[in-house]
C-alpha cells in the first residue's frame, strides 16, 4: 500500500480536526487513495451517489447512513443521489408497501440532513444546474452517468462506491488516480461497426456485443458517428444523438465495466487527440450483426402478454418524453406505461403539456425511481419490456421479471395493444 501526499488542510481532516464523520469520511478516501496508488487527492466539482434504494441498502444500509449524519457530516460540494425504490411522494398511490416505504423515506431523510440534494435520477447531467464540463473532476458512483461524464463530456471520474461517493463529498475531494489520470483513459479496443444503427435499441444491442469483449476496458469506436447526429447545443434536453449516447454507455457499464469510450471525431477527447488515444497494444474488434444481442436481451420470446412497460433507464431525457407523447396523443392504454425519469425533467415536460398527454392516454410518468430499483414483484410486476439495454440487463437478475426487449415503437405499441407485436409483426397467440 503506497503512501500519498496531503496537503495540510487534508491532513487536519484525517486527523479529527471537523469532528468525527469527517474523519470517518477522510479516512475512506485516502485508504483507497493508498490501495489504488493515488500521489494525492483531486478537489471534486460534483458527486453522485448510488445505492440509494432500500432494496440496495436495507436496514444495515439506513442505519449507517443516520450514524454518519449523527456524527456530523455534510456535504461541501454539491452533491445528488440516484433513484430511490419508489416516487418519495406518491408510493402510496402507487402501491408500494409502507414497510418498503418507511425506512426508505428514512434513508433519503439522512442523506439531506447530510446537505444532499434529493435529485433522486441517475441523469445529473441532465440538470441543467448540476450537468458537467469538460476537464471538471467529479466522483461519480452510478455507472451509466460515470461513462457519460468522462466519454460525452471530457470530465474525469471512477466509478466510486456509494461510501466512497458520499465520503468524497464530505471532504470534497477524491483521490487521483485512475481516470483521474490521462494515462490511463487511453483505448484497449478499436472497434469497428459495420452493422446499421436504426434506434435507440440498436446502441444499446451495440453495447451488449462490445461490453461482452471489453470487459473494463476503453473502447475507441472508428465510425460510429456516421450513426450519430450532432450533440444539441443543450444537451439536457437528450436529442437524438444524446439519447442513443445515453443508452450506449449504460448498457457498455451494465454488460462489461465500461467506465469511458471514444467515437473518433465525435467525443471530446477523440476530437483533441485524435488517433494518439488508442494504445499501441489496442485489440480490434469487428461488429457487423446486431442479432446476438437481440436474442440475448429479448430473454423470453415467448412472453407476449405484459404487466408492465417501461421507458426510460437510465431516466428518460425531455426529448424521450416528447417522443412517447406524439406517439401516445389520442391513443388509450391497455398496458401499464411506465416512462421513468427526474422531477426535473418531469417539471420541464409538464411545462410544455407532454406529461398530460401521456397520462390522458392511461401512461405514469414516475420520477425518483425506476424499474430496476424499484420492488417491482410486490406490485404484481413478472413480465416487462422495454427498449433500454440497462434494464434488459438487470431486472431480469434484479426482479426476477420475464423481459421483452425491442425499440421504442415496439414498446409503445404494446402498451396500446396490450401484448408485444415483434419485428416480423407477431401478433397475440
Amino acid at each position: 500500500m503506497s503512501d500519498i501526499s496531503l496537503t495540510p488542510e487534508e491532513r487536519a481532516l484525517l486527523e479529527g480536526a471537523e469532528g468525527p464523520g469527517v474523519r470517518r469520511a477522510m479516512e475512506i478516501v485516502v485508504t483507497l487513495g493508498r490501495i489504488y496508488g493515488a500521489p494525492d487527492l483531486v478537489p471534486v466539482k460534483h458527486v453522485q451517489i448510488a445505492g440509494v434504494s432500500y432494496k440496495n441498502l436495507g436496514d444495515a444500509g439506513v442505519a449507517f447512513l443516520h450514524e454518519w449524519a449523527e456524527a456530523g457530516a455534510r456535504v461541501r460540494v454539491p452533491t445528488t443521489l440516484n433513484p430511490a425504490g419508489m416516487e418519495l411522494d406518491r408510493w402510496q398511490s402507487m402501491g408500494f408497501r409502507p414497510e418498503f416505504a418507511r425506512p426508505q423515506l428514512a434513508a433519503v431523510a439522512a442523506f439531506v440532513r447530510m446537505g444532499v440534494t434529493a435529485t433522486m435520477s441517475c441523469t445529473p447531467y441532465l440538470m441543467p444546474e448540476f450537468a458537467p464540463a469538460r476537464g471538471d473532476h467529479l466522483a461519480w458512483a452510478e455507472s451509466s452517468a460515470v461513462v457519460w461524464a468522462n466519454s460525452v463530456v471530457g470530465a474525469y471520474t471512477n466509478r466510486e462506491g456509494g461510501p466512497s461517493a458520499l465520503a468524497a463529498a464530505i471532504v470534497g475531494r477524491t483521490a487521483r488516480y485512475g481516470y483521474h489520470l490521462e494515462e490511463n483513459r487511453r483505448a484497449t479496443h478499436v472497434v469497428e461497426v459495420r452493422c446499421p444503427l436504426r434506434s435507440v435499441a440498436d446502441f444499446g444491442a451495440l453495447s451488449y456485443l462490445v461490453g461482452k469483449q471489453v470487459g473494463d476496458g476503453v473502447p475507441y469506436f472508428a465510425d460510429l458517428a456516421r450513426w450519430l447526429p450532432p450533440l444539441p447545443e443543450d444537451v439536457t434536453l437528450g436529442g437524438e444523438a444524446g439519447d442513443r449516447l445515453k443508452t450506449l454507455g449504460a448498457g457498455l457499464a451494465a454488460y462489461g465495466a465500461v467506465a469511458l469510450y471514444h467515437i473518433a471525431g465525435y467525443t471530446p477527447e477523440a476530437q483533441e487527440v485524435g488517433e494518439r488515444l488508442i494504445a499501441p497494444e489496442a485489440r480490434r474488434l469487428v461488429v457487423d450483426d446486431l442479432t446476438p444481442a437481440y436474442r440475448v436481451m429479448d430473454a423470453n420470446p415467448e412472453t407476449t402478454e405484459l404487466d408492465l412497460v417501461t421507458i426510460g433507464c437510465p431516466h428518460a431525457s425531455y426529448s424521450e418524453l416528447a417522443r412517447v407523447a406524439a406517439r401516445l396523443r389520442g391513443e388509450r392504454l391497455r398496458t401499464r406505461l411506465w416512462v421513468t425519469t427526474s422531477q426535473i425533467t418531469r417539471a420541464r415536460a409538464a411545462a410544455d403539456g407532454l406529461i398530460r398527454i401521456i397520462e390522458e392516454a392511461g401512461g405514469e410518468v414516475v420520477a425518483d425511481t425506476c424499474a430496476v430499483v424499484a420492488p417491482v414483484r410486490s406490485l404484481g410486476i413478472r413480465r416487462m419490456a422495454t427498449n433500454a439495454g440497462k434494464m434488459a440487463c438487470y431486472a431480469p437478475m434484479h426482479s426476477g421479471v420475464h423481459m421483452r426487449f425491442g425499440t421504442l415503437e415496439q414498446c409503445l405499441e404494446a402498451a396500446i395493444r396490450g401484448y408485444w407485436v415483434g419485428a416480423e409483426g407477431e401478433t397475440r397467440p
